[in-house]
């Protein structure tokens, strides 16, 4: 017996990881279709001669479907599961890549980038969800933000694959239709080789589990528990017990959300998602070399830095990874975004005082992008998906996404204007983000709470807890 309790948590957490491993594969997909289009826009836009205004709507199409996705993607998974609806949104993602590749006019590339976009606003919410209903406490920070590292090596995956996609069409030693997706219209094999991922995605899906919360949520008890024994059986029968009485208490309503109790959250599961994108991060993703062009540095360079980028993204996530659980989130979001909104600043002040030659404006860049990596872009995948009451969380985390996503595609859309406007242009555009970055300092020091450590029903009784203490005051006072 002794030998059989100290070797069953090492086997079930590989298990665990081998878990969160294949779900946090929806972001690559999510961070591999956001950057792809970094490096196949300016081809695009010459092969279609496209203005201003359908550039930015080639790449906010996709944004639109992403909003969309997510509007329905948190009612779905309630009807039919956090499972299924990441295998449909793994098909979605190969219908995208499948149907940008052989898109014949404009049309009908940006009618695909739409369905890519349906397949990343889907995967944006119900990844992370997943994640944090699967995870025990001690993990679940770590397991989100492997969510969010996922997301980074999609996009640095993307910049290797565009760049060796474009040395390779150099060779014009292809033939038929290679010749044709890799020479003539390089663009549709950048897009196009997002099927390999997507077929692996949708394939480990059918080795996890369904969410153990969403199996309660169904009366589905018994196998809600045997899913949690998998994962962490010491603490499985005390997680089901909370878990049940959670579910008993709550009215499944998202008026719940409304109310005094759970208002807060709601107001900090809205505006820090949407305060994320406005920061300028995938303004750096999506037009990255657009803006290293204007800094002096020619195509191939600004290839060369968004790689440098995309390598940044990646190691400063691993920040987050190792000391989320051990710092806390509150921490780490203070530090993160104080840092980027100086590096926002400085790089407006360089572009205005014309400092573009050498390498200032992409360590400044860089920095922005470290701060993100271990700050906003994890720890906020990391609260939305922690704060919410169970019977309402996806709907809530649905919610919370979809001002994420509102935000992308105001930033998708307007950051080519800005930056080519002569009364804008790259200087005021950096000035802009940083000004839209600061008030998520104020929220995070004066509203969210430290939630690490915690179980997701311990925190669902924080808010009520404070509720009934302050109302407590209120009448004694």
């Amino acid at each position: 017996m002794v030998h059989t309790i100290t070797t069953r948590p090492a086997i079930h957490k590989k298990y665990f990881f081998m878990v969160c491993f294949i779900a946090a594969m929806g972001g690559f997909l999510f961070g591999f279709d956001t950057a792809v289009i970094s490096g196949a826009l300016p081809f695009v836009v010459k092969d279609f001669a496209l203005d201003s205004l359908m550039e930015g709507w080639f790449v906010s199409s996709a944004l639109l479907g992403c909003i969309i996705g997510v509007a329905f993607s948190g009612k779905l998974s309630d009807i039919i599961g956090r499972k299924n609806v990441m295998i449909i949104s793994a098909g979605l993602f190969f219908v995208s890549a499948i149907g940008c590749m052989l898109a014949g006019n404009i049309f009908w590339l940006i009618s695909y980038r739409l369905v890519g976009g349906l397949g990343i606003g889907v995967a944006s919410m119900i990844c992370p969800l997943y994640i944090s209903e699967i995870a025990p406490s001690h993990f679940r920070g770590r397991m989100v933000a492997l969510y969010q590292l996922a997301i980074t090596i999609g996009i640095v995956t993307a910049y290797f694959s565009n760049a060796y996609l474009v040395k390779l069409s150099g060779d014009h030693s292809f033939t038929g239709w290679l010749d044709y997706i890799i020479e003539e219209d390089i663009w549709r094999s950048m897009i196009g080789i997002g099927l390999l991922p997507s077929v692996l995605f949708w394939a480990g899906l059918f080795f996890i589990p369904e969410s153990p919360r969403w199996l309660v949520l169904k009366g589905r008890d018994k196998k809600g528990y045997n899913t949690l024994l998998k994962i962490d059986p010491i603490s499985a029968g005390k997680e089901m017990s909370a878990i049940q009485q959670s579910m008993q208490e709550e009215k499944g309503s998202l008026r719940q959300l409304l109310s005094p109790v759970y208002r807060t959250a709601l107001i900090i599961g809205v505006t820090l998602p949407f305060l994320t994108q406005v920061s300028g991060i995938n303004a750096v993703i999506y037009y990255g070399p657009s803006i290293l062009d204007k800094a002096g540095f020619s195509l191939g360079d600004a290839f060369g830095g968004q790689v440098t980028i995309g390598l940044v993204n990646v190691i400063f996530t691993f920040v987050a990874i190792f000391t989320v659980d051990k710092w806390g989130r509150k921490p780490l979001l203070i530090l993160g975004i104080s840092l980027a909104v100086f590096a926002l600043l400085f790089i407006g002040f360089l572009f205005y005082a014309n400092v573009t030659e050498g390498p200032w404006i992409l360590i400044f860049i860089l920095l922005f992008i470290a701060s993100f990596a271990f700050s906003f872009g994890p720890v906020c995948f990391i609260i939305i998906s922690e704060i919410f009451p169970n019977k309402v969380r996806a709907q809530a985390v649905s919610l919370a996404t979809l001002a994420l996503w509102i935000g992308n595609f105001f930033v998708g859309q307007l950051t080519p204007i800005m930056l080519k406007s002569p009364g804008w242009g790259p200087a005021a555009t950096f000035w802009t983000f940083a000004v839209l970055c600061a008030p998520a300092l104020y929220i995070t020091i004066n509203f969210i709470p430290e939630t690490m450590g915690k179980s997701l029903e311990e925190i669902e009784a924080f808010w009520k807890t404070k509720y009934a203490s302050k109302n407590y005051v209120t009448k004694v006072n």
